[in-house]
């Protein structure tokens, strides 16, 4: 019998509270080598909302699945035609204050790398160098059938010829790239195969119900193991290929501080959370570092 991925749950009262101190932020980034783990949170800002805060998409919508994906003809027509729509919206969002002040930050060698949650793209926009894409990224698509790769944006293209005219008005746009569409607004949608085989495609990103390439995971491990201090933020970390990575850091005594307004799965191993809105939180450290969020001259972001 097939079981559901864990999307959600529920804090108990042992959490310690938040706090609004940032000091435990600078504290880590002056010493340096510190490990960026983000998470929708830094995005909501971009006009990209979260799963699981104040609004977030899980209230109002389950997030296709892998198993569902690959089981059905109708979920792969249904998914392609909600992402279709979810996809302009992506590809208008730009990066925010949080993700200039971590790409700063890396400027400034203070980081020992960024792993993100998201598939957005948003880190590297900012300006961030080797980011670990823990998910994937949707400006990409795999073939299920041969495994060739391509660019999200040639879909997109030919999805639009496939579907002339096609333009509902969707309720929400959801974090996964998702749009919420009724089943009547998405059943004639046309999906685009593989130019290469014929096959069905499917973003790069690691699905809900889906597992994180064993490679990658043992990359992360290393950065975790490398590490002075692990920064999560923004997310909530219910599902375990995030927390995973903060149990780490406190198995081994290496401070873990989180920026997320809300409590989060990783409170208990954690050094300090920080209730703020993330933009304005690294915003000011980055004030009380001296480190500018933009670069003068022709290589600003």
């Amino acid at each position: 019998m097939r079981t559901r991925p864990t999307l959600s749950w529920t804090p108990d009262g042992d959490l310690p509270p938040g706090t609004t101190d940032l000091e435990p932020v600078v504290g880590a980034l002056r010493t340096g080598r510190v490990l960026v783990l983000s998470g929708a949170g830094i995005s909501t800002e971009s006009g990209i909302p979260d799963y699981r805060g104040a609004g977030g998409s899980l209230s109002r919508h389950t997030p296709m699945t892998y198993q569902d994906f690959t089981a059905s003809a109708g979920a792969r027509r249904r998914y392609w035609a909600r992402s279709h729509l979810g996809w302009r919206t992506f590809g208008r969002a730009r990066p925010n204050d949080g993700h200039r002040a971590v790409a700063a930050f890396g400027r400034r060698g203070l980081l020992g790398g960024v792993v993100t949650q998201n598939v957005d793209g948003l880190h590297q926009a900012a300006g961030s160098a080797g980011v670990v894409e823990l998910h994937g990224s949707l400006d990409r698509v795999v073939c299920l059938r041969c495994g060739d790769r391509s660019a999200r944006r040639a879909l997109a293209e030919r999805l639009g010829e496939a579907n002339p005219g096609f333009d509902p008005v969707p309720a929400a746009i959801n974090p996964d790239g998702d749009a919420d569409l009724t089943d009547e607004q998405a059943a004639d949608f046309r999906v685009a195969p593989c130019v290469v085989c014929g096959g069905d495609l499917k973003p790069d990103v690691v699905f809900f119900g889906e597992t994180v390439p064993v490679e990658r995971v043992e990359h992360c491990r290393e950065l975790v193991r490398a590490a002075s201090s692990v920064l999560v933020l923004g997310s909530s970390l219910t599902v375990m290929s995030g927390l995973r990575f903060v149990r780490q850091a406190a198995d081994a005594g290496t401070p873990v501080v989180i920026v997320n307004r809300d409590p989060t799965r990783g409170d208990k191993f954690a050094d300090a959370r920080i209730a703020l809105p993330l933009g304005e939180a690294l915003a000011t450290v980055a004030g009380r570092l001296g480190v500018p969020l933009v670069e003068d001259g022709p290589t600003a972001v």
